[in-house]
């Protein structure tokens, strides 16, 4: 099975998916770690894809997303965008209102907590 049919694959077979370096539990950049820790402090159930381990996957995701950078986040199959972006859309809201709207189990406290530590 090729790089992009093992994505496509992961993607629609799990509702939410982050391509990082390293895992959620121990994750191998700041930027793969900032996006974890979001995910994890929310309680959202995710397959973590370490890009480190398959050199296929990490440059098959970029190809895949047509986007450069690891992290990627994928929510319902659908390409949220990489640690800036997810970021911005936890502090603005956006983020729960993706989760709400595709059906995603998060802990909006959470959630909360993360906008008022950071206001």
């Amino acid at each position: 099975m090729s790089a992009q049919d093992q994505i496509r694959e992961m993607i629609a077979q799990n509702d939410v998916v982050l391509y990082m370096k390293g895992t959620k539990m121990m994750p191998q950049c700041g930027f793969s770690s900032r996006v974890a820790g979001v995910l994890n402090f929310m309680g959202v159930d995710y397959l973590d894809v370490n890009v480190l381990a398959d050199a296929d996957i990490r440059q098959g995701i970029k190809d895949f997303s047509d986007w450069p950078t690891i992290p990627q986040l994928y929510v319902k199959g659908e390409f949220v965008g990489g640690c800036d972006i997810v970021t911005e859309m936890t502090l603005s809201g956006e983020l729960d209102q993706l989760f709400d709207a595709k059906g995603v189990t998060y802990d909006k406290a959470k959630a909360d907590q993360i906008r008022a530590a950071n206001a």
